[in-house]
C-alpha cells in the first residue's frame, strides 16, 4: 500500500500544479484536463455511471445522490446513479468505465470487487472516516475500468464523495451562502486516487446557540407556516436541519449541538433525530443538557418538579431515562452530568459527592436501556464548563471511558488542557470553544469578530496535548461565522495540514473556491478579512465606544479609520467586478462584514469627535453630529440590503442589536450613540478661531480644562517632533468657534520649519482646515525652538492671533547600529521584527501571521506534549536591537511592556504562563503575568469592561535601568504557550492609546 500512496502523492503534485482545484487542505486528485494517468469522470458530453449496492448504507446512498448532482451542477451532464445488487444485475447496461462507490463491511458491491481484484484496502481496514480511491482494471464483469471510492465506515464514504465534490468547484456553502459552482466541461480524477486516514479528531461539531433573534426568526419566517412546532413554538424543523447535516458533512464534520435555547431537538420535529441517523450525523446535547434531553425547554414542558436531583431525584432520572431510551436507536455521544436549569450552577450547597452521584445513576441508566454490561461501549461526555471545572479541580472524577471536554473561557482562550497523567484515558478529551457567546463582560454575537489565527493557536495546543476526541464550536446563529466555522472543522479533519507558515492559504484557498477569483484578487479578499476580523477581534463591536481609539494621540483613530476604509474600497472593487451570480455570496461573506464594521466604527468614533469638538467650542463638532445620525441610518440599511439580497432568502439573519449596550446583555433596540450640539449662531466666548495642536485635548485661546486647568492665564500651546517620530510631522486644527468667518495666515520666524496650508478661509460651511508641520532636518542642530503665529482676520470683529511653540528635537543614531530607534518618547516594536532568534531543544520563536491586535505574534513552536519549560536564560530567546536618547525622565530607568495574547494557564495553576526580559548582559526578570484563579473561576483581571479579554490583551511592565545608547532586549521562553505581540519600552513620552505606539523607525 505504501507504493500506492507515493504514487497517489506524485500524481497529486502534478494534478495540483497542472489544474486549478477547489479543495481545502485536502490532497488533490481532481483535475479538469485529461491525462494517461487520470480517470475519465466526465468528458465530450458523457459521464461515467454511478454504482452502488442496494445494500449500502442509506446516507451513503444520499451522498451519492449529491454526488451525481454536482457533477451535473459542475458539468452540465448527469452521471446515471444505479443502486444494484451483484446477484441478479446485468453489468453489460454499464459500459466499459464506471464509478463504483460503497462502504467496506457494508456494501456486497465493494466487499466482491476487492475479494476479486485482491485491492489492497489495509490502509484504511477499520480506521474511523478513513477512504480510499483508486482506479481498478476489471472490476466487475464488462466494466474495463472503474474509479472506486472506498470508505472504512460510512462517513468516510460519504466524506471521499463530499471531498471530491469540493475539488469538482461544489462549495460546502452552496446553498447556505449562495456560492455559485464553478463550471468546467470536463471531469478527471488521478488514477492513483486520493486517501485519507483517520481524521485528527473523532468528533467533530458545531453548536447552534443563543438562535434568537436572527437565527430563529429566519427559521420561523422560512421554515414554517408562522407559528412553528406545536409543543415548543420552534421552527427548527427537519426541513432545516438536514440543510444543517448536509452542511456539516460537506465541511467533513460529524457531531452536532442542536439549538436550545426556545427549542428541543426531539420535540420541535420527531424526523429531526431519525433524519440526523440516517444522514451520518452523531448528536449530542450541550454541556447543560444530560441524557439526550434539552433543557430548560423538555424540562419545562415535560418534567415534574424542581430540577435538582437532592430533592426530586426520581423525577428527574425518569425523564433522562425517556430521553435515553428515544435516543438509544441513533448514534450519540451522551452528555452526562448536571447543571442547574437555564446554564446557571447546581444550587448552593451542591458537591461533587451529589454530581458523583448523579454520574453513577446516569451510567447504570444507560446500561439498563441499552442491555448491556459495558457502559464504555456508550460514547458519554462530560464538559468541564465554567464551574464543573472547580468541581473537576476540587477532586471529581469520572470513569476513564468517558470524554473529559475541556472549555475556553468563552472567548476563545482554553482554560485548561489535559496534562500528560490525565492523556492515557480511553475516553480522551476535547475542546469546547467559542466564536459566539452570551454574558460577561458582554455578548458578542453580531458579526464575525474571530481570528482564525486565534484558533489556530488555541486548537494546535489541543492536538499537541492529545485533546483531540471531541472539538465543538459554538457558531451561535451560524451566519456570519461561515469561514471560522469551516476552518475549525478542518483543522480537526487533519490538522498536520497546518502549520504558522501556510496558515494565510487557507484564506486564500477559501476565496479562490467561493468566488473563482485569480490568485492576486484571492489574496486581497484573504487580507481583506484578515484585516477587518483583526479589527473586530482587537475589540469586539459590541464593545465599542466613542472613545476606544485615541482621538488625540498616534493619530490611531484617524488610523483605524483609513484602515477600514481602504478595506472598503478593496471590497467594493472586487465585489463591482464578479459575475452578477457571485455578487450575493460575496455581499454575505465579505462585503457585507466590511461595510458593516467600517459604519459602526465610523459612528462610535465621529460620536467621541463630537464630543471632544464640543468641549473645544469648534463648530465642526456639529458635522459630527450630523456624521453620526447618517451612520446610524446607514447601519440599518446595510442590514436591510443584507435581508433583501436573493428575494428576502436571509431575511431575519441580521437581527440582532449591536449599538449601545447598557450591561453586558444585549440592547433591546439599536441606540444611537450619545452626541451634542453647538450653538451654531452663538460665537464661543474666546473668540472666531480655535487652534487645537495635534496630541491635546484643549483649545487656544480660552479656558479649557484640557490647557492647564487653571482658569485665566492658560499659557499658549507648545508641540515637539523629533526626527524617528513614525508619522515623520505634526498638525494644527484651525477651527471656527461659531458663525463669523474669518482667514487665517499661519507663519514661523524658523526657515527649517515648513507649514502646510499656511493660509486658509474658514466659515460655517467650511469649519476647520488641519495644518501639517515639517522639518527640514538638515537645517537642525539638537534641539532648536521656532514660534508659529495663527493670525486670523475676523469679519467686523479685531484680529485675533495665537502663539504656538515648536520644538524640533534631531536625534542621530551611530552610522554602525541597526535597529529600532526611540522616537516620541518611546520605542515600539512588533514581536515579528526580531534582530535574533535562538532555538533551544527544538522550539523556536516563531510568528503566527495576523494573530493579535497590530501585527502578530510570535510564540514559541511547534506546540508540543512534552511541556519543556524553562528557566530565564536558558530556554529559547529572541533579541530585539534598539536605540535610546533619553531615560533621564525616569530616573535612568525605562518601562518595558510586553503586550502578550490572554492565554490562560493551560497545564494547571500550578504551570503559569510566564515570560522573562533581559536588557544587554543584565539580570533577567520573570512574570508569571496570569495568577491563580480559585477552581472553576477566572483571574480576576480577566472579565469586566477593562479587563484582559475586553482588551484582547495582556499588558506585562518590567522596569529596567537603562542609559542612554544601544542596547539588546532578549525574550526567553518559560512556558510554551506565551503569544507575544508586541512591546514598547517608554522613555517618558507613552500616551493613552488602545493599541499603543505605532511601530519605531528601524535603521
Amino acid at each position: 500500500m505504501a507504493t500506492r500512496r507515493w504514487a497517489c502523492v506524485a500524481v497529486v503534485a502534478l494534478l495540483a500544479s497542472s489544474s486549478s482545484v477547489y479543495g481545502i487542505g485536502q490532497d488533490t486528485c481532481v483535475t479538469f484536463k485529461s491525462s494517461s494517468s487520470a480517470f475519465t469522470l466526465v468528458n465530450n458530453g458523457k459521464a461515467a455511471p454511478i454504482l452502488l449496492s442496494s445494500d449500502e448504507w442509506p446516507g451513503v446512498q444520499r451522498a451519492a445522490f449529491d454526488f451525481a448532482s454536482d457533477i451535473q451542477q459542475v458539468t452540465g451532464v448527469k452521471p446515471s446513479l444505479s443502486n444494484i445488487s451483484t446477484s441478479d444485475y446485468s453489468f453489460s447496461s454499464v459500459g466499459s468505465t464506471a464509478i463504483i462507490v460503497g462502504t467496506l463491511g457494508k456494501s456486497s458491491l465493494i466487499d466482491g470487487l476487492v475479494n476479486r481484484t485482491k485491492l489492497d484496502v489495509s490502509s484504511i481496514q477499520g480506521k474511523w472516516e478513513a477512504f480510499l480511491t483508486t482506479e481498478v482494471a476489471n472490476p466487475l464483469p464488462g466494466v474495463k475500468s472503474a474509479y472506486v471510492i472506498i470508505g472504512a465506515d460510512k462517513r468516510g464514504t460519504i466524506f471521499a464523495l463530499y471531498d471530491h465534490s469540493e475539488q469538482f468547484g461544489v462549495s460546502p456553502w452552496y446553498w447556505w451562502a449562495d456560492v455559485p459552482t464553478t463550471k468546467h466541461n470536463s471531469l478527471f480524477a488521478a488514477s492513483s486516487g486520493c486517501f485519507h486516514g483517520s481524521p485528527t479528531v473523532k468528533y467533530r461539531g458545531i453548536f447552534l446557540n443563543d438562535e434568537q433573534p436572527a437565527l430563529q426568526n429566519w427559521a420561523m419566517e422560512k421554515f414554517t407556516n408562522g407559528t412553528g412546532a406545536a409543543l415548543t413554538g420552534s421552527p427548527f424543523n427537519h426541513f432545516f436541519y438536514t440543510k444543517l447535516f448536509e452542511l456539516i458533512l460537506r465541511m467533513k464534520g460529524n457531531y452536532l449541538w442542536p439549538a436550545q435555547w426556545s427549542s428541543a431537538f426531539n420535540l420541535d420535529d420527531t424526523q429531526n433525530e431519525i433524519l440526523a441517523d440516517w444522514f451520518g450525523i452523531v448528536m449530542g446535547t450541550s454541556h447543560e443538557e444530560p441524557m439526550m434531553r434539552s433543557v430548560p425547554v423538555e424540562w419545562n414542558l415535560l418534567g415534574v418538579g424542581e430540577w435538582d436531583y437532592s430533592t426530586n431525584q426520581q423525577n428527574v432520572y425518569n425523564f433522562w431515562k425517556g430521553g435515553v431510551e428515544r435516543a438509544r436507536p441513533y448514534e450519540g455521544v451522551y452528555t452526562i452530568g448536571m447543571r442547574g436549569n437555564g446554564d446557571l450552577p447546581l444550587s448552593e450547597g451542591q458537591n461533587v459527592q451529589l454530581l458523583e452521584q448523579i454520574v453513577a445513576d446516569q451510567r447504570t441508566l444507560l446500561m439498563d436501556v441499552f442491555n448491556t454490561t459495558d457502559v464504555t461501549t456508550i460514547p458519554q461526555v462530560w464538559t468541564l464548563y465554567k464551574e464543573v471545572e472547580g468541581y473537576y479541580e476540587d477532586g471529581m472524577r469520572v470513569p476513564d471511558d468517558v470524554i473529559l471536554l475541556w472549555s475556553d473561557d468563552n472567548w476563545g482562550n482554553v482554560r485548561r488542557y489535559p496534562i500528560p497523567s490525565e492523556r492515557n484515558r480511553t475516553g480522551g478529551s476535547g475542546v469546547y470553544y467559542h466564536v459566539d457567546y452570551v454574558g460577561d463582560p458582554r455578548d458578542y454575537k453580531w458579526i464575525t469578530s474571530s481570528q482564525i489565527e486565534k484558533t489556530f493557536d488555541q486548537m494546535s495546543t489541543a492536538v499537541a496535548r492529545d485533546a483531540k476526541d471531541l472539538w465543538i464550536v459554538n457558531v451561535g446563529d451560524l451566519k456570519p461565522y461561515e469561514m471560522h466555522s469551516e476552518f475549525f472543522l478542518t483543522l480537526g479533519w487533519d490538522a498536520s495540514k497546518w502549520n504558522p507558515s501556510n496558515l494565510n492559504t487557507f484564506v486564500t484557498s477559501w476565496a479562490q473556491r467561493e468566488f473563482d477569483l485569480s490568485a492576486s484578487d484571492a489574496a486581497e479578499v484573504a487580507g481583506i478579512i484578515a484585516n477587518v476580523t483583526k479589527h473586530n477581534a482587537r475589540r469586539k463591536p459590541e464593545l465599542l465606544n466613542s472613545t476606544t481609539y485615541s482621538l488625540t494621540n498616534y493619530r490611531e483613530a484617524d488610523n483605524v479609520l483609513t484602515m477600514l476604509q481602504n478595506l472598503n474600497n478593496a471590497s467594493t472593487r472586487i465585489y463591482n467586478q464578479l459575475p452578477s451570480a457571485a455578487k450575493p455570496a460575496f455581499f454575505q461573506l465579505v462585503h457585507h462584514p466590511v461595510q458593516a464594521t467600517l459604519t459602526l466604527t465610523n459612528m462610535w468614533i465621529a460620536a467621541g469627535t463630537n464630543n471632544l469638538r464640543a468641549s473645544q467650542a469648534r463648530l465642526s463638532a456639529n458635522d459630527f453630529k450630523d456624521q453620526v445620525e447618517q451612520l446610524f441610518d446607514q447601519d440599518y440599511a446595510i442590514e436591510v440590503n443584507y435581508h433583501s439580497i436573493l428575494n428576502g432568502k436571509w431575511d431575519h439573519m441580521m437581527d440582532q442589536t449591536h449599538v449601545m449596550y447598557y450591561y453586558w446583555q444585549q440592547p433591546m433596540a439599536n441606540t444611537m450613540p450619545f452626541v451634542t450640539k453647538v450653538q451654531p449662531k452663538k460665537q464661543a466666548l474666546a473668540g472666531a478661531m480655535r487652534i487645537i495642536p495635534e496630541g491635546s485635548s484643549g483649545a487656544w485661546p480660552g479656558d479649557d480644562v484640557n490647557n492647564c486647568a487653571l482658569g485665566y492665564g492658560c499659557p499658549n500651546p507648545s508641540i515637539s517632533l523629533d526626527s524617528f517620530v513614525p508619522a515623520g510631522n505634526r498638525f494644527v486644527d484651525v477651527s471656527a468657534g461659531g458663525p463669523t468667518p474669518f482667514t487665517f495666515s499661519a507663519s514661523s520666524n524658523a526657515s527649517w520649519l515648513d507649514i502646510s496650508p499656511s493660509k486658509g478661509s474658514i466659515s460655517a460651511t467650511s469649519p476647520e482646515q488641519r495644518v501639517f508641520l515639517n522639518v527640514d532636518w538638515s537645517k537642525v542642530t539638537g534641539a532648536e525652538s521656532a514660534l508659529i503665529t495663527f493670525a486670523a482676520n475676523v469679519q467686523n470683529q479685531p484680529p485675533m492671533s495665537v502663539t504656538v511653540t515648536f520644538t524640533a528635537n534631531k536625534t542621530v543614531v551611530p552610522n554602525d547600529f541597526s535597529g529600532f530607534v526611540e522616537g516620541d518618547g518611546s520605542v515600539s516594536i512588533e514581536a515579528a521584527h526580531a534582530s535574533r532568534n535562538t532555538s533551544v531543544s527544538g522550539l523556536t520563536w516563531t510568528e503566527i501571521p495576523g494573530l493579535g491586535k497590530t501585527l502578530s505574534g510570535v510564540t514559541p513552536w511547534p506546540r508540543g506534549g512534552n511541556e519543556l519549560n524553562f528557566t530565564a536564560g536558558n530556554g529559547p530567546s529572541i533579541e530585539y536591537d534598539f536605540y535610546l536618547f533619553n531615560t533621564k525622565d525616569q530616573g535612568g530607568n525605562v518601562t518595558i511592556t510586553t503586550s502578550v495574547s490572554p492565554s490562560l494557564n493551560g497545564l494547571g495553576d500550578d504551570r503559569p504562563l510566564g515570560i522573562a526580559l533581559q536588557v544587554d548582559g543584565g539580570e533577567p526578570q520573570t512574570s508569571h503575568f496570569v495568577p491563580a484563579a480559585t477552581p472553576g473561576n477566572l483571574p480576576d483581571a480577566w472579565d469586566g469592561l477593562d479587563g484582559w479579554v475586553a482588551n484582547s490583551v495582556i499588558e506585562v511592565p518590567m522596569v529596567f535601568p537603562v542609559q542612554p545608547g544601544a542596547h539588546t532586549l532578549k525574550v526567553w521562553m518559560i512556558e510554551p504557550t506565551v503569544v507575544v505581540q508586541k512591546i514598547v519600552i517608554d522613555t517618558g513620552g507613552v500616551r493613552p492609546s488602545y493599541l499603543g505606539p505605532p511601530e519605531s523607525i528601524r535603521v
